[in-house]
């Protein structure tokens, strides 16, 4: 298993199994319509959906429960004129089979843009091996290139790097919703994030609409997977 810190390093561990999460599955508990939950968007708007992808999972590792991707996209499209949804993750390229393969192309076709880059392989000051995957950048690059055709980002990810992003793009006219959570221990948003947001949305607030029904879960099989320890430095 490669555990992923929060800063994008991997830490080389061995495997163990867990579900991929590349399915939709039913609503935990509401439908859409039975939701009270406050997100203020315009339905005029123009919307594009960033997520960091190791650092989402990180946050539902810590909430206990997994997305559904397919009811994700359903709820943007109907807050606003959702243009594009990109999903960023490193892979392992040397790995034999990846748990993130099957979401990665499941996300592939159905409606979302996936961002990958191969991890890079290096060793830490005390000796231990880490993979370095930190989508940053790209996240960063992306989202000021296809600011001059949106009116709202949203931004699933914790890290306090995007400050001066969410910055840059409120300089150029645009609103920017962060979604992440502070009710994991320890809060997995940053503060200085939070506050230079436009908006900041709790994921567990989302989770009975877009969270899948635990029961509904496939059969668990061996595999080598990415799981996340995730910190909002």
């Amino acid at each position: 298993m490669h555990i992923c810190n929060g800063s994008g390093h991997y830490d080389i561990a061995p495997t163990e199994s867990r579900s991929t999460g590349c399915f939709p599955y039913a609503p935990r508990v509401r439908a859409f319509g039975d939701w009270q939950g406050t997100m203020d968007f315009s339905p005029t708007e123009r919307v594009a959906l960033f997520i960091d992808g190791a650092n989402l999972y990180a946050m539902t590792k810590s909430l206990g429960f997994d997305i559904d991707y397919k009811r994700l996209l359903l709820l943007f499209r109907q807050k606003g004129q959702l243009v594009r949804a990109l999903y960023y993750t490193a892979i392992i390229e040397e790995q034999e089979y990846s748990s993130l393969r099957p979401l990665i192309d499941w996300l592939d076709y159905n409606g979302f843009t996936v961002v990958t880059k191969p991890t890079k392989e290096f060793t830490d000051a005390s000796g231990r091996r880490k993979l370095k995957g930190n989508m940053d950048v790209e996240i960063a690059v992306d989202a000021m290139q296809l600011a001059k055709t949106l009116d709202h980002i949203v931004l699933f990810s914790g890290d306090g790097d995007f400050r001066s992003l969410v910055a840059a793009l409120q300089q150029t006219g645009k609103r920017v919703s962060v979604v992440s959570t502070l009710k994991s221990q320890p809060p997995m948003i940053a503060d200085e994030l939070r506050r230079q947001a436009d908006q900041f949305i709790d994921l567990v607030d989302l989770e009975p609409i877009i969270g899948r029904e635990v029961s509904t879960r496939p059969a668990r099989e061996p595999a080598t997977s990415l799981s996340s320890d995730h910190s909002s430095d």
